[in-house]
């Protein structure tokens, strides 16, 4: 695997702002503090520069929430061993939220993952309709268990 540089990264940052240049931000020059922060982490973002292109934009972002989802998940269980759980009814609720979250990101996923024989008919938007329903029910019976 070649060595990437500070000039790798920038140059990805440089092609993903031209690709979006039709957005109202424009930006032409990254900032300095975006560019010593590339210069730092420019072997993570040849590597994740890699993966996008095997698996797709989508599928990483995907990928973040969910591990955003059980980050949450996890903070609250930390917070719940050190604090206490008096009120164990908002404990279980906000664990139970960022589980039943991560797990319907998963499954949204795995329908819209195009090597999946099993959901090729199901159309992404179809598939996203599902999860936005399911999460709008999942956060309905969280906030009735709340009482």
């Amino acid at each position: 695997m070649a060595r990437s540089t500070s000039k790798d990264a920038q140059a990805l940052f440089h092609s993903l702002l031209s690709a979006y240049a039709s957005t109202p931000t424009n930006l032409k020059v990254l900032p300095p503090s975006l560019t010593s922060l590339l210069t730092l982490f420019s072997p993570f973002f040849y590597h994740k520069l890699n993966l996008i292109h095997i698996s797709g934009i989508h599928y990483q972002i995907i990928d973040l929430y969910v591990m955003f989802a059980v980050s949450t998940a996890l903070i609250q269980v930390v917070y719940m061993a050190i604090v206490g759980s008096f009120p164990f009814n908002s404990f279980l609720s906000g664990v139970l939220s960022c589980i039943g979250t991560a797990v319907l990101a998963v499954c949204l996923r795995i329908q819209v993952n195009k090597e999946n024989k099993e959901f090729k008919d199901l159309p992404p938007e179809r598939a996203f309709a599902d999860f936005v329903l399911c999460n709008l029910v999942l956060h309905l019976v969280i906030m009735n268990f709340l009482g």
